[in-house]
């Protein structure tokens, strides 16, 4: 699967989508894309919310024998939201500008992520 373009093409399919990218099964962010005027945070600070998504995320997968597996978790901050997306092994990140429609933003990723997985 090309990433890259999964990345570039949920980026392109709402203006108010700031950062897309791809954290692996290891924690690991694979690859990122960001609107080139959306940056909040330094790039060690986004190694900080990668690392802190990453790690309530392995948190949860205790409970998924009893609740199934986590599809989306959504955190809204005052200047973002920050959105996950179970996506295979992988963990499919985005954030978005503040008081969006995130639910529309989730569903047209989704949509996006099986286009390419097919």
């Amino acid at each position: 699967m090309d990433y890259e373009k999964l990345c570039d093409e949920v980026l392109r399919a709402d203006s108010q989508i700031r950062f897309t990218g791809i954290l692996d099964a290891k924690g690991d962010l694979i690859l990122e894309k960001n609107r080139d005027d959306a940056k909040l945070l330094s790039p060690d600070e986004v190694k900080m919310s990668v690392h802190y998504t990453f790690e309530r995320w392995t948190r949860l997968q205790n409970l998924s024998y009893k609740l199934g597996k986590e599809k989306t978790s959504v955190t809204e901050y005052e200047k973002v939201t920050l959105i996950s997306l179970h996506f295979g092994k992988n963990l499919f990140l985005l954030s978005t500008e503040p008081n969006v429609d995130y639910m529309k933003i989730i569903s047209k990723t989704n949509s996006l992520i099986s286009s390419f997985q097919k």
